[in-house]
């Protein structure tokens, strides 16, 4: 690696931080933050819950407390917290209590994971307006915690949507919601050929 290359990187690195929510199932909520310009890593996992090292199977059970989630690393510099934050409440549903569609239990919950004050401030403050606002019909209820210890969930659980968008699953809950987003957010959309 030549010094140039190790500088790159290096401000890069610098400029990354860390966003983590919790929104129903982790493969929608992947596929949805993985086409943000600006975000350059997410990764499906778990946490708020107490259990070290859960399993999938131990999380869908309910009793280990943690939330199906997904640990995002994005530039600030090309797509602020408040983006984030827009995108996360306009795609899922933060007023149902521990349910999102069929999918029911304390694992698919809503939560910010927050990672510092000033995401703790910007999260409660984007709950107040929508409330103020009655943006949904009933009250939000999504948490506002503290991130913990962020448990990266099995590899088969990584890039779902776009190795299984056949799956019925896939075709009939995670692209609708896909296509809505991209349409309401085109201005936060990745280039076509751009990834990480």
């Amino acid at each position: 690696m030549n010094e140039k290359t190790a500088r790159s990187q290096t401000s890069a690195s610098e400029r990354t931080e860390t966003a983590v929510f919790a929104g129903g199932c982790f493969w929608c909520t992947e596929a949805l933050f993985k086409s943000l310009r600006g975000v350059v890593s997410v990764m499906p996992g778990y946490t708020g819950g107490s259990k070290p090292n859960p399993t999938y199977e131990e999380v869908n059970t309910g009793r280990t407390g943690h939330a199906e989630s997904v640990k995002i690393g994005f530039d600030p510099s090309l797509i602020s917290y408040d983006d984030l934050l827009s995108v996360f409440f306009n795609t899922h549903d933060p007023t149902t209590l521990n349910r999102q569609g069929n999918d029911i239990g304390t694992d698919y919950r809503s939560a910010i994971f927050y990672t510092s004050d000033a995401q703790k401030e910007a999260a409660q403050e984007t709950i107040r307006e929508l409330d103020a606002a009655h943006a949904y019909a009933d009250a939000i209820v999504t948490d506002v915690v503290p991130l913990e210890t962020f448990y990266p969930a099995e590899d088969y659980h990584r890039d779902y949507f776009e190795a299984h968008s056949g799956d019925p699953y896939c075709e009939i809950v995670i692209a609708p919601k896909l296509e809505k987003m991209q349409k309401r957010f085109a201005s936060l959309l990745k280039a076509p050929d751009q990834n990480f």
